[in-house]
Parts: structure tokens; C-alpha cells; sequence
């Protein structure tokens, strides 16, 4: 039986907890704003790690991810503190907009489903 929850997985959880954490409590740059850590991805190797990270205010996107990238030394350090490993991974910020993007696709469904809903009571009241 194939295993459901590998190495990487297990390892990408870990650091998404701790950075989150670090990055809440350590970390004191107002560049940086409200952000989620919306997935971690851990290469085979252990090497790298990309996070993929949501901003709440979309215009400020652009410098939370340049201020959480020039600081991923530090972020670094701070996890090879608190995880045990040989390899501690370089770490890369990506901006996630999926959420974004989700919630224009919801806007514009409700806005189709409103619409419709006006043109059949229009055609309703002509007949």
C-alpha cells in the first residue's frame, strides 16, 4: 500500500505552521501587512521550499512578497532554530491569487444570477 503522506508533505506542514508563527510574532515589518501562508511546496531533495502566499489588500501584494523574499535569510535562520534538520531549504515567496480570483468568479455569478432574475420578472409582468 502506497504511502498517502510522504516526507516532503510532512515537512512542508511543519514549516508552514512554524513560519506562520515566526512570521506573526518575530517579524515586525508593517510591509508586510496581513498575510496567509496558503501552501507550502518542499522539493524531493529538500533544497527549496516555495510558499504561496494570499495578501488580504491586493495592492499591497507587489511589497509584501519583495519584503518577505529579502528577508527569507532571517525566516531561514528562525526555522532552523525551531525545526531539526539537516538541510534547512532556501525559501521563495509566490504570490497566490487564487482567492482573488475566486471571490471576481463569485461576483460575477451573483451578478449574472441577479440579472437573470430581473429579465424573468420583467418577461413575467409583460405577460
Amino acid at each position: 500500500m502506497a504511502r498517502d503522506f510522504n516526507r516532503t508533505d510532512r515537512i512542508a506542514d511543519v514549516i508552514q505552521k512554524e513560519l506562520a508563527q515566526i512570521i506573526h510574532q518575530e517579524m515586525k515589518d508593517p510591509r508586510v501587512g496581513l498575510i496567509t501562508l496558503a501552501q507550502v511546496k518542499v522539493s524531493k531533495d529538500l533544497s527549496h521550499a516555495k510558499i504561496y502566499v494570499s495578501v488580504m489588500l491586493e495592492e499591497n501584494a507587489a511589497q509584501a512578497l519583495e519584503t518577505l523574499n529579502k528577508a527569507s535569510g532571517f525566516l531561514r535562520a528562525q526555522l532552523a532554530k525551531r525545526i531539526q534538520m539537516r538541510v534547512m531549504p532556501v525559501l521563495s515567496f509566490v504570490y497566490d491569487d487564487t482567492t482573488i480570483k475566486a471571490n471576481r468568479l463569485s461576483k460575477l455569478i451573483d451578478d449574472a444570477r441577479a440579472k437573470d432574475k430581473s429579465s424573468e420578472e420583467d418577461d413575467s409582468e409583460k405577460t
